[in-house]
């Protein structure tokens, strides 16, 4: 990109026009095409303050210096008005800057929703992206007939060709911002903030919810929040989950447990004044001490999943009114830990998630042993205990897939990788020695028909329990659409596969292409040290 605003300079004080023309197109399809395929790229020029504004100014400001050395062009009669022109080419894209800023905050509710009849916030469709929040795109697209009619102005010596570019810029941009600033009229303003929260309020009181699970956390942690659920969506009582990063809506899964996000902490206090008794926590955060300032709201920490790593046992259990765990093993971790947790508070509630999951009776009477391997991840210290996908995690899967009576199911932990790269590395091959073993196997295979209506099954299975909204859709039009509760699609799963395909894929990743009863062995529900 520097290449390009060197040679323009180049072109335009010789002139080049050749040169000039190529280098200003060039520079300018370069900068459309890393706005759309690289935008990470350009935000580090963002961070030195070399932003789009500032690239496009630049470039704008090198073609009127070029058509100002280049001979034939009248500098009065003829670039003065293209320079006004220009000038008011900004003016309307500034314009139009400060109106999607108002529209954007007038857009932005104090809370987030979701499996919940909004209807009476008044919401409405979000505005065109372009116009309301892709402002390096709009600025670079409408640019575009600005450039190419000043560029074949420098090629013919006719300034006319600038002055149509321009008004098609000023044209679109002008009409577009007048469009976006309709969002401002009462008919499509959403509600305000006062009136938002009394219907919230107002809802709270008429959902008179019980239970709630709380969660707070990155792009990467909403993991330690689905895995609960379909345990949360089973419990007595009216459940709730309460989120506090207005991104975290989307990333909990298919579910139809009323969500609600409340990013502030004032407005967090109003559960305060609702029904909600008990609070469950999946995860620590900094953001769970603001929630632990609620005195009629008993919490209880559930964690997300236990091990002998240090995070099963945190001293920031100490904050919550109890603390629940899977069985004995994980009650005398906490007290051979002496982290100020005290055994009274430690209460035993088994693992919801493996209820599904028949318990070892005997040897299995099927054709096929079903193995379930999960291991955890590294963990933060270092420890080579933490997990055995590292040192033994490729033997552990090659012995178990040379029994052509053994059906394996490998369902490592979301983070495997993410601080040990050796643990992703080994992740990988073991993931491609299952998918090599799927192909070696004997017994029946699917034929066609099968394997069409298995994915035609997984494709409808994808749609039902993902959200898809339009390009422009914002949170508030994803409110709007995310409205009551529906029937989960989850269940028709297993009885949709073809017979003799065990399903496969993001959801399940199997050793063989044959199906059996799954028969996990493993030890009581109420045990908790690992396996392996």
């Amino acid at each position: 990109m520097l290449v390009f605003f060197a040679t323009q300079l180049v072109g335009a004080v010789l002139p080049n026009v050749p040169l000039f023309i190529a280098a200003s197109a060039c520079g300018l399809a370069l900068d459309l095409f890393l706005q759309h395929k690289q935008p990470g790229l350009l935000s580090l020029l963002g961070k030195i303050r070399l932003d789009v504004t500032v690239r496009q100014l630049f470039r704008d400001m090198l073609i009127m210096v070029g058509l100002l050395r280049i001979e034939g062009i009248n500098p009065l009669h003829e670039q003065a008005p293209l320079t006004a022109g220009l000038l008011l080419f900004y003016l309307v894209h500034f314009a139009c800057q400060a109106a999607a800023i108002l529209v954007r905050r007038s857009r932005q509710l104090p809370f987030v929703t979701r499996n919940i009849d909004v209807s009476g916030l008044r919401l409405s469709e979000a505005p065109p992206r372009l116009f309301a929040r892709q402002h390096g795109r709009r600025l670079l697209r409408l640019a575009a007939p600005v450039t190419a009619g000043l560029l074949v102005t420098a090629a013919t010596k006719n300034a006319v060709w600038g002055g149509v570019g321009l008004t098609i810029a000023l044209l679109i941009g002008i009409g577009g911002t007048a469009h976006l600033a309709t969002w401002l009229l009462p008919r499509k303003r959403v509600a305000n903030e006062a009136t938002a929260l009394r219907w919230l309020d107002q809802w709270l009181a008429d959902y008179q919810p019980t239970v709630g699970m709380y969660f707070s956390g990155g792009n990467s942690s909403a993991y330690q929040a689905n895995m609960w659920l379909s345990t949360l969506a089973a419990l007595d009582g009216k459940p709730i989950i309460v989120l506090r990063e207005r991104f975290m809506v989307q990333k909990v899964e298919a579910t139809d447990v009323p969500i609600v996000c409340l990013p502030k902490v004032a407005h967090l206090m109003r559960l305060e004044h609702s029904t909600l008794k008990v609070l469950l926590h999946p995860a620590n955060s900094g953001k769970t001490s603001q929630v632990l300032r609620i005195p009629s709201i008993k919490h209880a920490f559930i964690n997300h999943g236990e091990s002998d790593k240090l995070s099963s046992c945190n001293p920031y259990a100490k904050a919550y009114d109890e603390v629940w765990v899977a069985g004995p093993a994980a009650r005398e971790r906490y007290q051979l830990a002496d982290i100020g947790v005290e055994d009274k508070d430690v209460v035993e509630v088994g693992r919801p998630q493996l209820a599904p999951i028949r318990p070892y009776a005997g040897v299995p009477t099927g054709e096929l042993t079903t193995v379930l391997y999960a291991p955890t991840w590294e963990g933060w210290d270092g420890n080579p205990g933490n997990t055995s996908v590292i040192l033994a995690g490729e033997n552990i899967v090659r012995e178990l897939l040379a029994d052509p009576k053994v059906r394996l199911l490998y369902k490592p932990h979301p983070m495997t990788g993410s601080v040990d790269p050796r643990a992703g590395r080994a992740n990988d091959r073991i993931k491609a020695i299952i998918a090599e073993a799927n192909t070696k196997r004997g017994g029946a295979r699917p034929g066609p028909e099968a394997a069409a209506e298995l994915a035609r099954c997984a494709d409808e299975l994808n749609r039902l329990t993902s959200t898809s909204f339009r390009p422009s859709a914002d949170e508030t039009e994803r409110m709007k659409l995310q409205g009551p509760r529906r029937a989960t699609a989850r269940r028709p799963w297993p009885r949709r596969r073809p017979p003799g395909r065990a399903p496969t894929g993001p959801r399940c990743r199997s050793g063989s292409t044959r199906s059996s009863p799954a028969r996990v062995r493993r030890s009581s529900p109420a045990s908790t040290r690992p396996t392996c």
